[in-house]
């Protein structure tokens, strides 16, 4: 079979994926603090038309592009107002921490919609997921006495370049983000609000435009390739 099919082959199921990237954002257009996800694009294998390994020559052909992996994007998002007693927003950079009740593992997060969960020795601050949410101390906070012990702490790293998404709204930082520690200077803690998602819908719309006519031109690539194959073959009979 021609390169060429599977080259467009591979074109549509790279389209495929970066729409569904695409979808996802939009989903999530109203979700509290959600951070819009990017799509890197990876060039395959080049090889030569003519000339040898050693002599590269004028002309090379590429076999395609895959999505090699998406990236968040931490700009901030828009301050609702809501008025909410648990309810927090982050002005500036950084992120709460959040730990498993079940297994402690900790977990990033720009949502602050939390709420009060009972557990065997009071009440304490939890998010939508029911995990444990950290004051500076990287302690639970707890209600006491008609209040709550601390406010919830908001923690920075060096970069936020690479950090991996876990779904739910979460992340979970890798080597080279380093150790978090407490945000300060113009990152601040806004009680009684929201930050609503960072996506653009307009742009969103607008790669979806893009998305699908490169999808359509792989399918027609697809089909073309069909059709001079089995002209080729007609012809050898």
């Amino acid at each position: 079979m021609d390169t060429s099919f599977y080259t467009a082959v591979r074109g549509a199921m790279t389209q495929q994926t970066h729409m569904d990237i695409l979808s996802n954002n939009v989903a999530n257009l109203n979700t509290n603090g959600y951070r819009t996800k990017n799509s890197s694009f990876l060039d395959l294998m080049y090889y030569n038309i003519r000339g040898t390994e050693e002599d590269m020559g004028d002309l090379r052909a590429g076999t395609g592009a895959v999505v090699e992996r998406t990236e968040s994007d931490f700009t901030g998002g828009v301050l609702i107002e809501t008025g909410g007693a648990y309810d927090y927003a982050i002005q500036g950079n950084g992120f709460f921490m959040v730990r498993s009740p079940i297994d402690n593992s900790i977990v990033y997060t720009r949502d602050g919609s939390f709420a009060l969960s009972e557990r065997a020795d009071g009440f304490y601050l939890v998010d939508a997921e029911g995990w444990l949410v950290l004051d500076a101390q990287q302690n639970p906070i707890r209600y006491d006495g008609g209040e709550l012990s601390g406010d919830p702490a908001i923690f920075d790293f060096v970069t936020t370049n690479g950090m991996l998404s876990t779904g739910s709204n979460r992340f979970i930082p890798t080597e080279k983000n380093g150790n978090p520690f407490l945000a300060g200077g113009e990152s601040y803690l806004v009680k009684g609000s929201l930050e609503s998602s960072n996506v653009d819908l307009a742009q969103e719309m607008s790669k979806v435009i893009i998305s699908q006519r490169a999808y359509s031109y792989m399918l027609k690539m697809v089909q073309t390739s069909d059709e001079v194959e089995q002209t080729i073959n007609g012809l050898r009979r």
